[in-house]
């Protein structure tokens, strides 16, 4: 029963992160690609906590299903495709601190120079893909895991 709760959590939890960003990046990114640059700095500044108020809800049960998912199957043949899961995520939240935290900041201070924003922007969108995909291998390997 708590392997599985354990294994919920990380497949959902992955998998739902993933969801969340994608839908940022599809649907808000093509938003805010569509705006002038200042336009775009208002919205961010106005509405960035919406975003970032989701992320700890999805993250933190996540870890919880990974690192008790990583815990049961320790030495077992599982355990490597569940730490490749945890890697994964890792790289997400590293990621999501090393690059998006300042540079949502950077965007909602309103301190960035009207011209940069569109190149910032373009960059930001890139490497939320990478995220994103990131975050769907991680859920993929939880699958495979409890396939096996």
């Amino acid at each position: 029963m708590l392997k599985s709760m354990f294994n919920i959590l990380a497949i959902c939890g992955s998998a739902g992160f993933a969801g969340v960003m994608l839908c940022i990046g599809v649907t808000l990114g093509g938003y805010w690609r569509s705006l002038p640059s200042s336009d775009f700095l208002s919205w961010f500044a106005a509405n960035n906590h919406f975003i970032s108020n989701t992320i700890p809800i999805i993250v933190a049960p996540t870890l919880i299903g990974l690192v008790g998912s990583i815990w049961i199957a320790w030495g077992t043949p599982n355990a490597s495709l569940w730490i490749a899961s945890g890697v994964c995520m890792a790289i997400v939240i590293i990621l999501t601190g090393a690059y998006f935290v300042p540079a949502n900041s950077a965007f909602a201070g309103g301190a960035m120079p009207v011209d940069e924003v569109a190149g910032k922007l373009a960059q930001w969108i890139k490497v939320h893909y990478a995220r994103i995909a990131f975050a769907m291998i991680a859920a993929a390997l939880g699958v495979i895991a409890v396939a096996k």
